[in-house]
């Protein structure tokens, strides 16, 4: 046994045995010599007690993908509090365009039944009903949301009849999510729910292909802080044309039209991997793994996304930018670099963005030592190539999977998307990730820990024994970090910063990183574990 496993197992000891067999699953020590990752337990349930850094499958249908539409009303139908905790948490910026005049964007506003007593006890299809009557009237949208919630789910209200009336009533689209937040193990359910509507209902209805030789779509990226701007500002001056981005700023007229792209780029592959997939499977979309986190992963993803292509002047208008770029951003990289080379890092953020952080956060010097998912499954962790391999559970099972076919008009195969020839295509995706996610393991190094579903006993554990110097997390474990005397930097919506994507965001970055680290506010506070003489009510200073 290593000294970090031996570490492992002192953290574990204080459970009863049942809780410390189904918890040691969920770990995994990084270990050179045993080539893949070992099997790690991810997307099952939350042991009761334990207070999870997850969500809930409405959190994951309307906080994270259907939320940000910009041009949609959603509806959460349910009491008040589940529409306010998903209101404008995760900072998905929006604009006006040609598209989408400012008097159509929505997505800043908080829309609920806002469900009592009486609803719960008769029903609040009505009240619903009523709701759409009024947002018509009032907002004038072109579409809309309805996301249930827990309640709608245990009374039964049928949700999908009264989107179906709304629709005949008022002649926009009304698409309603049984996202009710006990459908699924965490928020991953729920995004689940919402590719497939989008997808079953949404995607194909357009008919317009935007103008250009390079018509690209982004998946995947919220636009949190203005991340999807930046990477729409590099991918524009190479030359792309960026379709959609699904779902930061985009719009319900735009995401009707992301079958008329060439190439999907994913960039969160937990969110909205199910979409690139059932593109792929319907028109023939392929789709390529990227991460714009980190100057040298945003460099690899621009020359990888250049050569599905086949086009030489691209690829040398790539380097050309790619170069500038760089060159522009070094000076401000190195002078933050001083103060965060060998620092140590814990990070523990949702999708892809675990991952893609270890890259920019490598280039400042900064070690990440225990990094983990909230709501991966194991695929995130150990790479696509074991999904035939993981067993479908009952929770799984609440999530109906949509069978599609070729469609006959619009499939292509995926080398005529990009120009080039199936030859061409077939080495290309030995090359490059086309249709594949490593997962984090690899970007690991020996003695680092992966854990899935982190709850509070073991961030505590865990920062008592590897010390970082910096925490990345969501909002619920930002200020147990505090409490324990360490920086924490909130990842889900950027503490209120960003963006963090691209060349830009690589030095927003670092600059933010580089005030945690420096702030004198942690040298007045003693962590508990160097206390003497206290009680343990007294460590919470």
């Amino acid at each position: 046994m290593t000294d970090i496993e031996g570490t492992i197992d002192e953290m574990l000891a204080p459970y009863p045995d049942t809780v410390k067999k189904n918890r040691k699953k969920h770990l995994v020590v990084k270990n050179e010599a045993a080539g893949s990752c070992p099997q790690i337990e991810a997307n099952t349930r939350t042991i009761p007690g334990i207070i999870s850094q997850r969500g809930c499958a409405y959190a994951g249908c309307k906080g994270v993908v259907v939320g940000p539409i910009k041009d949609m009303v959603t509806i959460t139908h349910g009491p008040v509090g589940c529409g306010y905790y998903s209101w404008g948490t995760r900072r998905n910026k929006a604009r006006a365009d040609e598209t989408t005049p400012k008097d159509k964007i929505y997505s800043q506003l908080c829309f609920t039944t806002d469900m009592q007593e009486p609803d719960i006890v008769f029903g609040g299809e009505k009240k619903l009903a009523k709701m759409i009557d009024e947002v018509v009237a009032v907002f004038h949208p072109r579409a809309i949301n309805i996301c249930a919630t827990c309640p709608v789910g245990l009374i039964g209200d049928d949700i999908g009849a009264v989107a179906k009336a709304a629709e005949e009533r008022h002649g926009i689209q009304v698409l309603s999510y049984n996202c009710e937040g006990y459908k699924g193990v965490s928020q991953s359910a729920g995004h689940h729910i919402a590719n497939n509507n989008i997808m079953e209902k949404v995607i194909g209805t357009g008919t317009v292909r935007k103008p250009g030789k390079y018509v690209i779509n982004i998946l995947g990226e919220y636009n949190i802080g203005g991340d999807g701007w930046e990477l729409e500002r590099v991918l524009m001056e190479i030359g792309y044309t960026v379709n959609c981005v699904l779902t930061g700023d985009s719009s319900y007229v735009n995401i009707r039209n992301l079958h008329l792209a060439d190439l999907n780029l994913v960039q969160c592959h937990r969110s909205i991997n199910y979409i690139a997939e059932m593109m792929e499977t319907k028109y023939g979309t392929p789709w390529l793994k990227v991460n714009f986190i980190g100057i040298e992963a945003t460099n690899q993803s621009l020359r990888q996304l250049a050569k599905c292509f086949g086009d030489p002047e691209l690829e040398k208008k790539t380097e050309l930018v790619i170069e500038r770029e760089t060159t522009r951003v070094a000076t401000a990289l190195e002078h933050y670099r001083k103060f965060c080379t060998g620092k140590k890092a814990f990070t523990f953020v949702g999708g892809s963005r675990s991952h893609h952080y270890h890259f920019l956060l490598k280039e400042l010097g900064m070690e990440v030592v225990v990094a983990g998912y909230e709501f991966a499954h194991r695929d995130d962790y150990e790479g696509r190539q074991i999904i035939p391999t993981i067993k479908t559970d009952a929770d799984s099972k609440n999530i109906p999977e949509l069978h599609l076919s070729p469609d006959g008009k619009l499939y292509r195969e995926a080398h005529e998307h990009l120009g080039i020839s199936k030859e061409q295509f077939d080495a290309l995706r030995k090359e490059i990730p086309i249709g594949y996610y490593e997962g984090m393991y690899p970007s690991m190094k020996a003695g680092e820990v992966m854990i899935d579903d982190c709850n509070h006993h073991e961030i505590e554990e865990l920062v008592a024994r590897f010390k970082p110097d910096l925490i990345f997390s969501g909002v619920r474990d930002k200020y147990i970090a505090h409490k324990l005397g360490v920086a924490s930097k909130q990842l889900h919506s950027y503490d209120y910063s960003g963006p963090y994507a691209g060349y830009n965001g690589a030095i927003n970055f670092a600059r933010d990183v580089t005030n945690a680290l420096m702030t004198p506010a942690w040298n007045l506070i003693i962590p508990p574990w160097e206390k003497t003489g206290n009680s343990g009510s007294e460590n919470n200073a």
